[in-house]
Parts: C-alpha cells; structure tokens; sequence
C-alpha cells in the first residue's frame, strides 16, 4: 500500500466511533499521524465500537502511525482551541482537516422528535445548528487559519445526501448539511490564492453502529455483495472517497461536493 500520507497530520473530528473513526483508521493505513476526537473519553462506547478513545487510539496506532486524542464540543471555541493545543503540542500543525462530527442529534441526545419543518422544537433546531453548521465553522477558523497562514492545507467537510433533494424526516439536518457544503465553496474561492485545498463528502445511508441502532433499516439494503447500488453504504467506501481528496491525487480538485451514495440522489426515495 502506497503511504501517500507519511508526513502529514491529519484531525478527524467525530471519529471516536462510526464514520469518521473510519476515515481517521484510513488515514493512518496511508500513513497520516492522526488526532482522534469525540464529544468525551467513553463516547466510543454509546453503540458497543470501543470501550474508550484510548482504545480507539491504540487501534490506530497499528498502522505504524502517531496517534493522540482530544475531547471536547466543536461548537464551543474555547474546546476546539484547546484541541489545537494538545494536537500541536503532540504531533504538530494540522495539514488534513476532516470535519465528520455531527449528525442528526438533538439537544437530550437522540433524534428529535417530532423532526419535521414545522414541528421540531425549537432546542432541537438550535442543537442542530451548533453541531452541524457552526461547529465545522469554529473547527475551520481554529485549524485552517494556520494552513492560510502556511499557503497548504487540505479540508474534506462531511456533508449529506440529504441536503441535496428535499425531505421530510430530518430536514433541519438537511438544510444544515446543505449549508455545510455551501460554506466550504465560499471557504475554498477564499483559500485558492493560497492552495488550501477544501471539498465535501456527502455520504447516503451508512451501516454505522449508530445508523442500525437508531432507525429501521431496509433488510434488503444490508448486503453490500449484491450486484445494486440500491443499498446501503459500507463506512469504508465513504473514507475512502474522503482519503482521495485528502491526498496527492486531487490535487487539483477544490471546492466541490462528492456525493457517495450509489446514486440515490439520481432518484431520491
């Protein structure tokens, strides 16, 4: 395996667990040093992936890679500038910025409910908003300044297929994973003149942990062996489209949004 990454520090946020601890272990095999991150040290543990971000990390580590973990909300400044802290003081600057936390969460933790346009309470919506849009953007203004500064960089923000066609279960979500693809447009026409590189990922259905403990799957859409794209994604299918454009293959590639999801917004269902 080419190790396209050897050299470079990359942070995930979210990737104590699910997506984005797929894409932090994809880093590594490329040989990224990697920064790890969640919300606290046992949020691994939520859906039964690790016991904690220590072993999440020593997972990591396999792959002949530095490996360092930090805790913290994204949407509060003063966390994510404390993570900068710790990851620079452990590995160095960042030169990969993988924004992957957030999701579909309200404020006591699950989804929300009611979770239309109209009826979903007003905290839920607010919960929404900081974990989704303003959290990647305090994450960006913590981390990508210093790549400006540098002239390198690169940033893959997770966005959703969701904020591509119109819903009606989720649609705050959406609409925020609309804006977070739209943000990091503006972020790259700003960032051109100084090559940072910055892209979005928007992932369809994925067999996370959470994903299968939170909703009722489709059994049909479960076997990624079958011959159609009408199924559910595998989380190593998303990292690997989040490791193209984190590395040396797209080096020409900015300011656009990759939809993963076997062509569901074709024909949305």
């Amino acid at each position: 395996m080419t190790k396209e990454l050897s050299g470079k520090i990359a942070f995930v946020t979210g990737s104590g667990r699910g997506l984005g601890r797929t894409m932090a272990e994809r880093l590594a095999e490329l040989g990224a040093d990697v920064a790890i991150h969640d919300l606290d040290w046992t949020a691994p543990s939520k859906y039964g992936e690790a016991a904690d971000l220590g072993e999440v990390a020593r997972g990591i580590e396999t792959h002949g890679v530095r490996v360092t973990a930090v805790t913290g909300n994204i949407g509060d400044a003063e966390a994510v500038g404390k993570m900068r802290e710790d990851i620079e003081a452990n590995l160095g600057p960042v030169d990969i910025l993988v924004n992957s936390a957030g999701g579909d969460i309200g404020a006591a933790g699950g989804k929300p409910k009611p979770n239309d346009a109209l009826d979903i309470p007003l905290e839920d919506v607010q919960a929404l908003v900081n974990n989704n849009l303003v959290g990647t953007i305090i994450v960006c203004k913590t981390f990508v300044a210093p790549m400006r500064d540098r002239g390198s960089g690169v940033v893959v923000n997770l966005g959703s297929v969701a904020g591509h066609f119109g819903v009606a279960d989720g649609p705050i979500y959406a609409i925020l994973k609309a804006a977070v693809a739209h943000y990091s447009r503006c972020l790259a026409k700003q960032l051109q003149p100084m090559g940072v590189r910055v892209n979005t990922v928007s992932p369809g259905p994925t067999k996370t942990a959470r994903f299968e403990a939170t909703r009722t799957v489709d059994p049909r859409k479960m076997d990624s062996t079958q011959a159609s794209l009408d199924r559910y994604a595998e989380p190593d299918e998303i990292a690997e489209a989040v490791a193209f454009l984190a590395g040396p293959r797209s080096k020409f590639i900015s300011g656009q949004v990759l939809c993963v999801d076997g062509g569901l917004v074709l024909s949305p269902s």
